[in-house]
């Protein structure tokens, strides 16, 4: 029986094997941290302090029940969920109006905030640290209204570097929805609003989506800002982590659980949205 004949655009045996040992390579190289990681998280203390074992000769779960009691691992890990998500929240809701007004109408300016909201990702963010302390301590003692240390100044102080890159995403992903449907949408008796909410934001969900677990990815794991307009009472656990870092000891196992732990909601909301990221990143990029 004659054997089917290769399709002429179908790509060579070798690239095939090459794709396949890349892919491999690059598996190994991503899963190994987390073995060791793991691994690490399920041994005891003494036994992460000495030589590194690839099979642990005893396995315990004592790293994960200690992780509560060795720092207020659960109290950092509220503050960081609020932050992250009502820094989220804002991003989200002020960056799509933002780029629905510069999407939609043309006004005065317009070409001069865009610009001007894409060149504040070019500075580091260390630029902005102490203007912005200096700003939340001044208010403070001017108004009483405690920014320093609070969740809600972190929370502003976040937004900063957040808002700027969501408006620019969105921009260019409202710009790729077609502007028929606003019109269809308003001869149908709806609004500028009722278009967007209607119309205009259930088609760019996927470009929503991407800019949320942006903004979410960056003040979950943000570590510069929150180690210095936090105190031990709004600590988030990025740097609530160094708490396991002691004068006379570091306790590797429990940092190692921790950081499994802390890293679960991230990792389950990326692969709860990842159909929609990979959308979102892709469809404004081209018009």
């Amino acid at each position: 029986m004659p054997r089917p004949s290769r399709s002429p655009i179908a790509p060579p045996q070798s690239f095939l094997w090459t794709r396949r040992v890349v892919l491999t390579l690059l598996t190994v190289f991503a899963l190994l941290p987390v073995y060791v990681m793991l691994s690490s998280s399920l041994k005891p203390l003494q036994d992460v302090s000495g030589q590194f074992r690839w099979i642990p000769s005893g396995l315990t779960i004592r790293p994960y029940i200690d992780i509560w009691n060795t720092v207020p691992l659960a109290r950092y890990f509220v503050n960081s969920l609020i932050v992250a998500v009502s820094a989220t929240v804002l991003s989200v809701v002020i960056a799509v109006f933002a780029a629905y007004a510069v999407s939609r109408y043309r006004f005065r300016g317009k070409r001069i905030f865009t610009v001007t909201v894409l060149s504040t990702q070019m500075f580091p963010g260390i630029l902005f640290l102490l203007p912005l302390f200096l700003i939340f301590v001044n208010i403070g003692n001017s108004t009483g209204i405690a920014l320093y240390g609070s969740r809600g100044g972190l929370i502003l102080t976040y937004l900063t570097f957040s808002l700027p890159f969501s408006i620019w995403m969105l921009i260019g992903y409202f710009d790729s929805i077609p502007r028929d449907l606003d019109e269809a949408a308003m001869v149908d008796g709806c609004g500028a609003l009722g278009a967007l909410f209607r119309v205009v934001v259930p088609a760019a969900v996927p470009g929503i989506v991407a800019v949320s677990v942006y903004a979410f990815m960056t003040a979950w794991g943000e570590v510069l800002f929150a180690s210095v307009m936090t105190n031990d009472t709004t600590r988030t656990l990025s740097v609530g982590l160094r708490g396991y870092a002691t004068e006379n000891d570091v306790y590797w196992n429990q940092v190692m659980a921790a950081s499994l732990v802390v890293s679960v909601p991230v990792v389950a909301g990326f692969l709860l949205l990842q159909r929609y990221l990979v959308a979102g990143l892709t469809a404004g990029a081209v018009k």
